[in-house]
């Protein structure tokens, strides 16, 4: 899933509107793919980023010299009041434990008047590759964990009553579409034996011969491609602003 990732991190920080003089918090920052592209824009003294995995934190500030990253969930998060003018979640609020109590402390973090703004994928209809991988994982196990079932905030409205029922104003919320090109099917398969995110880790829990069922039945549901293709993926963004 990085490469969505690093495809979408300069789309939603074009959206949201994040400007050189903005002080950012990216919660959930992962290995840091939007913690990059907010530290180019405004300067990587004035990024802060966190995620409760310490081996995602740790890439991230590997990767990003000169951001302050922290080991933190969205719940408890280890800042002053007000000390953020912009505060993004990309792709983290599905994985969230307390979404509400999340977007309580966001609140708190953010000066009167901040913005917040959170995106996931359109499991069900917009993100083509796993949209494409749980069709073919429910032909091998129609109780396969499609993530159209078990994600929360893909459908429209969602994120929306997330940010006003945590106070936020001016809420909005629309799409982006991204898009990544694969060297051949190999490359894609690859990815799924990684056994990062949910795709991944249920593809190899799979026995083998059912693994090779699944290899076989995606890549027909491609077309079986010759060489190089490319896929698409719809971000579904809210945003909204703190009372000021």
């Amino acid at each position: 899933m990085g490469r969505w990732a690093v495809a979408l991190a300069p789309a939603f920080a074009d959206a949201v509107g994040v400007r050189p003089t903005h002080r950012v918090l990216d919660v959930g920052c992962g290995p840091g793919a939007l913690t990059g592209v907010l530290a180019d824009r405004v300067g990587a003294e004035r990024v802060r980023a966190c995620d409760p995995s310490a081996p995602f934190a740790a890439t991230c500030a590997r990767r990003n010299p000169g951001v302050a990253v922290e080991v933190a969930a969205a719940e408890s998060l280890p800042y002053d009041d007000g000390a953020f003018d912009v505060v993004l979640a990309q792709l983290v609020v599905h994985f969230v434990d307390d979404p509400a109590a999340a977007a309580a402390e966001i609140t708190r973090v953010l000066r009167p008047g901040g913005t917040f703004a959170a995106s996931v994928w359109d499991f069900a209809r917009g993100m083509q590759m796993l949209r494409l991988f749980w069709d073919a994982a429910l032909t091998v196990d129609g109780q396969a964990p499609d993530e159209a079932r078990t994600m929360s905030f893909g459908e429209e409205g969602e994120l929306s009553s997330l940010l006003q029922g945590a106070g936020f104003t001016d809420v909005r919320e629309d799409t982006l579409r991204v898009a990544s090109t694969y060297a051949g099917f190999d490359e894609l398969w690859a990815g799924f034996l990684g056994g990062v995110g949910p795709a991944g880790t249920w593809c190899v829990s799979l026995p083998e011969d059912r693994r090779e069922v699944l290899r076989r039945e995606l890549r027909s549901r491609l077309g079986d491609p010759p060489g190089a293709f490319t896929l698409d993926a719809v971000a579904r963004f809210a945003q909204g602003v703190t009372p000021g």
